[in-house]
């Protein structure tokens, strides 16, 4: 099976994961396609392919002849796609694109606009992989999955390609921060792994954001408008006041690259009550903290100024930039830079704006940078992933587990 035609085949599987969800995995469809990953890797040979009660997916392929003493290697990508958009009844077409804009559904008039979509301009004359315009594609992360299993074809059917032991993992809710939640890092076996979860060709990641989770209330005192005068105490009005305070250029709309941002995410309430959730994101641990302890500051100030209790706030802090783990291991690095380039493909080492897995992973002993699967415009349906770039990548892959 080519690795268009899995990936094909699994863009067909509904498995979005639900961030409201307290089950293991957060949907239950996760598990479908899990299982049909880990009955494909067995009938390719794999050991021990099979997917846990939690829904994570693990197998192993065996070294070759001689390779028995390289440390395992491990590869993994998730099953889950984003709750931001559809994703049942994907509906994926492949289209030679030749330039300027791309209809993706006629009949609803739905347009990938060359001149919104700049990435489009980079892959004329390429066969793209696209939706109808009504739902996400899927090729985050579906793509690595089909890449990682159609490399571990290619070296089951080459065993004259020389590589020690390597360990293939599937897991699900990625896309909504649980991925490496239930990640059994000792039964993975592996040593050092990378995730398959990037984008464009040739993107290399090995530094992610800090990252934290803010949730406001504020508790304000309502009273009849008509006599309110010197009494009232707005929640509402408050929670502008506190939204305001915060530096207005640091939203992910004025930031790029390895600025860090405050990003509100939810606004709600009356004049009782109001909440707010923020994001807080920055490359740099130090400007993280200071991040933190500029809302901690605007709150008391807040609190001071309308009285003790008027404002909770909770912090928690999410996930942490990988380049401190990464930092002692930066082989890995050398190592994907070269399996990029005996593809072909210039590499590009890329801050996440974001986070992955592999991040947390490496904070949980499994030193683990990212790799690009090939695809633009995740989680929403201006997704589309180049055909050359999944055949590439799956090169990549081999090139990266074989023994140099």
């Amino acid at each position: 099976m080519t690795v268009t035609e899995r990936f094909l085949r699994y863009v067909s599987f509904d498995t979005q994961s639900d961030e409201e969800s307290a089950t293991v995995p957060t949907t239950d469809k996760q598990k479908v396609l899990g299982q049909l990953l880990a009955e494909e890797l067995s009938s390719l040979g794999l050991s021990n392919a099979h997917m846990d009660e939690n829904g994570y997916v693990y197998a192993w392929l065996p070294a070759t002849p001689g390779c028995e003493g390289i440390p395992c290697l491990g590869l993994i990508s998730h099953m889950d796609t984003a709750p931001a958009a559809p994703g049942a009844n994907v509906k994926p077409r492949l289209v030679q694109y030749t330039g300027g804009d791309l209809v993706l559904n006629e009949d609803l008039g739905l347009v990938m606009r060359a001149e919104e979509y700049d990435s489009l301009s980079r892959n004329i004359g390429k066969t793209l992989i696209v939706t109808d315009g009504t739902t996400l594609l899927g090729a985050d992360d579906k793509a690595g999955a089909a890449e990682i299993i159609t490399a571990m074809e290619h070296l089951i059917t080459h065993p004259e390609i020389r590589h020690g032991r390597i360990a293939v993992g599937f897991t699900p809710d990625e896309e909504v921060g649980r991925g490496a939640d239930h990640f059994d890092v000792s039964k993975f076996g592996a040593a050092v792994a990378y995730t398959v979860d990037g984008g464009e060709l040739g993107e290399l990641e090995y530094e992610n954001f800090n990252a934290a989770g803010a949730r406001l209330t504020v508790h304000g005192l309502n009273i009849h408008p008509g006599s309110a005068k010197n009494k009232m105490k707005n929640a509402l009005l408050i929670a502008i006041e506190l939204a305001g305070m915060l530096p207005p250029a640091e939203t992910p709309a004025h930031t790029e690259g390895y600025e860090g941002f405050y990003h509100l995410q939810g606004m709600s309430g009356d004049e009782t009550t109001a909440a707010l959730s923020y994001i807080i994101r920055d490359h740099d641990r130090d400007k993280f903290q200071a991040r933190k302890e500029t809302m901690t500051r605007i709150c008391a100030y807040l609190n001071d100024k309308y009285g003790a209790g008027t404002i909770d706030l909770d912090i928690q802090d999410q996930y942490y930039n990988m380049k401190e783990q990464i930092e002692p291991h930066m082989y890995l690095i050398h190592r994907a830079k070269a399996a990029f380039r005996k593809a072909g493909v210039t590499p590009v080492e890329v801050p996440i704006r974001g986070g992955t897995d592999g991040a947390r992973l490496s904070y949980m002993g499994l030193p683990c940078p990212n790799l690009s699967t090939g695809g633009f415009h995740f989680h929403g349906p201006m997704e589309y992933i180049p055909q050359s770039s999944l055949e590439t990548m799956v090169e990549v892959l081999v090139h990266l587990v074989r023994e140099a």
